[in-house]
């Protein structure tokens, strides 16, 4: 059964949204660059992969349900910030928010009986448990070193060491 047109619009929202967040933490894997900071920059670099293969796990599932694909065009994002706190303490509202988008697609899904379309998201909402812990735990931990420059850089070797898996290669 092909997807709902509803549907279909949310989740390109959506998609557009996971565009939005790949473009901020590229933004933000810059910023890091720019002031040396290479183990964040790469952190982010890794967010940012992560954002790409959650927009193609929606493009997927949309074209598998018959739907059809509308990208928008994009806001240039943020490019300057106060230092690594206020990088982090962003990303966490920002992932607050996806949460919320998420949440919101899948009382959608229920709303409308897409049975498919809520099991498809449940990935999406253990995803953001994860997410939103991560960037916790690095707000943190950078409250805790922030006024030690041996801290600050223990911590930048620690987020260098962050490796990409894509975990949206199972099945759909």
């Amino acid at each position: 059964m092909a997807i709902k047109k509803i549907m279909e619009q949310a989740l390109n929202n959506q998609l557009n949204a996971e565009s939005e967040s790949e473009y901020l933490y590229l933004s933000m894997s810059a910023y890091f660059e720019s002031i040396n900071l290479k183990g964040m920059a790469h952190w982010m670099y890794v967010q940012f992969q992560e954002e790409q293969t959650h927009k193609m796990k929606i493009f997927r599932y949309i074209n598998e349900r018959g739907g059809f694909i509308n990208f928008k065009s994009l806001n240039a994002p943020k490019a300057q910030w106060s230092g690594p706190l206020n990088v982090f303490e962003e990303t966490l509202v920002h992932e607050m928010k996806v949460t919320e988008m998420i949440n919101n697609l899948v009382e959608l899904a229920m709303k409308e009986k897409d049975f498919a379309t809520y099991q498809f998201l449940q990935w999406y909402v253990n995803e953001q448990v994860e997410e939103e812990a991560n960037v916790v735990n690095i707000v943190e931990n950078i409250k805790r070193v922030q006024n030690s420059s041996e801290g600050l850089y223990m911590l930048d070797k620690e987020l260098a060491s962050r490796v990409f898996i894509d975990a949206t290669m199972t099945a759909v």
